[in-house]
């Protein structure tokens, strides 16, 4: 068996150990969503019912976090009425892991039967426009992370080899959301999520640079995920937290006590935004390309 077999038959044999496990404790109910929470935003699995609470180390083959802000668990339920799966915080590049192991939780998911993917995030602000603790409705993205989650072996039963990526944020779930935040009053800024490695911030230089290239919002996440996702057929929405200003010419140092009490204030407000959202979803295709 050549070495290009052994990668692929071994990555579907990891999904396969982790949906076998979790299935049952779904009550063999496939979930229709799921959602990604980011730094500072897992209160949000309060909003669920029917709650089934597994922690990512019980999971076969699951990355777990480091980062003491994600709880690292996966919470099913009901969402607004529809069968939901919720990661209670995220595996990241910076902290060693592979970027096919940040991405592997999205595959799982996938394979559950999740088509619609909406992604939260902490992030920090580089539109001038931004205050600390907006939403941000992310309507493209700008890979800077030195690496994909795709790069290797393909295996099409996950998805094409050049996934196209010329819409990688649902058109009709940003005009959902554009919408729902309308008719509930909620402020919604729009802008471009560029992804760089972390774990540290960025200087004034580099926050120029991505000023320039046309970033509204920085992070160290989102950007594999939704890659994967787009790539495994699934439409993805994504929100995120403004818990920070990154304009160089007034750049304060971090706190990150600042950064999680931003988050903390803004989270009611997504929780709601999302929840709504979500009980507006429009039927997803089996496959979207």
């Amino acid at each position: 068996m050549s070495v290009t077999m052994n990668r692929t038959t071994g990555q579907l044999k990891a999904i396969e150990e982790a949906r076998e496990f979790l299935l049952p404790k779904l009550g063999g109910q496939a979930p229709e969503v799921g959602i990604i929470l980011g730094t500072g935003l897992g209160s949000f699995a309060s909003s669920m019912k029917s709650v089934v609470t597994i922690p990512y180390g019980e999971i076969p083959n699951f990355p777990v976090t480091s980062v003491e802000t994600h709880a690292g668990t996966l919470v099913a339920g009901s969402l607004s009425g529809r069968p939901t799966v919720l990661l209670n915080g995220r595996a990241h590049y910076y902290e060693g892991h592979s970027m096919k192991d940040v991405a592997f939780p999205v595959r799982v998911l996938r394979a559950l039967g999740v088509r619609t993917l909406v992604i939260t995030s902490a992030a920090g602000g580089l539109n001038p426009l931004y205050q600390a603790a907006d939403l941000v409705l992310v309507v493209d993205h700008i890979n800077l992370m030195g690496d994909n989650p795709l790069i290797g072996p393909n295996e099409d039963s996950l998805g094409p080899r050049f996934p196209d990526m010329s819409e990688p944020y649902s058109q009709e779930l940003i005009a959902l959301a554009r919408d729902t935040a309308r008719e509930d009053k909620v402020p919604l800024r729009e802008g471009v999520f560029v992804g760089v490695a972390g774990p540290n911030l960025e200087t004034r230089a580099e926050y120029r640079f991505l000023r320039w290239a046309g970033a509204d919002l920085v992070g160290m996440s989102v950007v594999p995920e939704t890659i994967t996702a787009v790539h495994a057929g699934m439409r993805v929405l994504s929100i995120s937290v403004i818990t920070d200003l990154c304009l160089p010419d007034a750049l304060e140092a971090v706190d990150i006590a600042r950064i999680l009490a931003n988050a903390a204030k803004a989270e009611p407000v997504l929780t709601k935004l999302v929840t709504r959202i979500v009980k507006r979803l429009p039927p997803a295709p089996e496959r979207v390309l």
